[in-house]
Order: C-alpha cells, then sequence, then structure tokens
C-alpha cells in the first residue's frame, strides 16, 4: 500500500515541522516557558533576607579525650552514648534500618581492631585521623567497602574516628579474640 505510506510520511512530515517551527516561534524568557522558567531560577538575583540560609554551628564529639568535629549528615548525633573495650569505642546510631547497624567508630592512638573478616558487608568512611591494614593506609574522605573476601586488622597510630555500616557481625580469626564470635550478633 504505498499510497497509505506516503499519506503517513505526509502527516508525520507536517507535523514535525508544526512542533519544531512553534518551538522556535516562542520567546526564550516568556513566563510559560520550561527554559525561561529555569533561566530565571538559576539567574535570579533576588536575596530576600528572610531567605539566606544560615549555616547549622559546628558540632563535636568527645571521646576518651579525643575532640572530633562531626560532619554536618552527623551533627545530630553528637550526644549518642559511647561503649568502649579496650582502644575501640562505639556510638551505636539509631537509625531504624532493620538488620543494618551504623555507628561512629573510634580506635584510640596506637590501637586496634583484631583481625577479622565480615561475615555480611562492612562499610567504612574515615571522617578523622588516619587509620592503615594488611590493605592500605586511609585518610579522612577515605571510604572502604569489605565484605567475606577481604579480611583486614585496622591500626591506627594517632586515633580515627569512623563511619561504619555494617549487616553482620564481625569474624574474627586470630587469639583470644575468637571467643567474641560466640556473642557476635550479641555486639553486634
Amino acid at each position: 500500500m504505498p499510497e497509505c505510506q506516503a499519506k503517513i510520511d505526509k502527516y508525520t512530515q507536517a507535523l514535525a515541522e508544526k512542533a519544531f517551527n512553534t518551538a522556535q516561534e516562542e520567546p526564550e524568557n516568556q513566563s510559560g516557558h520550561f527554559g525561561g522558567m529555569l533561566e530565571s531560577i538559576f539567574h535570579s538575583t533576588d536575596t530576600a533576607d528572610d531567605t539566606k540560609l544560615v549555616p547549622s554551628p559546628p558540632s563535636t564529639v568527645t571521646v576518651c579525650g579525643d575532640v572530633y568535629q562531626l560532619p554536618r549528615a552527623l551533627r545530630r548525633f553528637s550526644d549518642t552514648s559511647w561503649s568502649s573495650i579496650g582502644a575501640i569505642s562505639r556510638a551505636r546510631l539509631p537509625l531504624n534500618e532493620g538488620p543494618v547497624r551504623s555507628s561512629l567508630l573510634h580506635i584510640q592512638a596506637d590501637g586496634s581492631v583484631p583481625a577479622h573478616t565480615h561475615s555480611g558487608y562492612e562499610l567504612t568512611l574515615l571522617l578523622d585521623g588516619e587509620f592503615e591494614d594488611e590493605n592500605d593506609k586511609y585518610a579522612p574522605g577515605d571510604f572502604i567497602w569489605l565484605d567475606s573476601q577481604h579480611h583486614h586488622t585496622p591500626y591506627t597510630k594517632e586515633g580515627c574516628l569512623c563511619y561504619t555500616v555494617a549487616d553482620a557481625p564481625l569474624h574474627f580469626t586470630k587469639g583470644m579474640s575468637k571467643l567474641l564470635n560466640a556473642v557476635g550478633n550479641v555486639i553486634y
């Protein structure tokens, strides 16, 4: 049916010309035009006093005598209580994410977390200080993702503060710390 195809082509061409010509004829900054709206939003010079952003005040936590400034996203947790075992202190964050646990983790100077692997995954964002393990040396802002394929023994010379997220207990692999595996779900 060549004549049907010809009619379809003719109507398609007419609609395309109408659509493209209409779009080009609209004024660029017309108040109802999307591009004009975006232009006015992004290049607005209005700075009414009631719309000024006021930065939230800095917030710190003190852990074992060390003071750390929290990033803006974690400032609401500045008064969270801490629990400690040896050189490691943890503040559990009440995020109600089911089996996933979020914490602030502090390791004192010359401290380490015993050798372990992971039953699930562990995400770590280093907030302050430095630490190292068998894999690398880490500085503030470093993001580390570990799972059951990874084994490590984090150590810090100067002390550090981390934000951690885990979905299962650690599995300790050496020495007396292996006894903690029996109560891993309780301390996790």
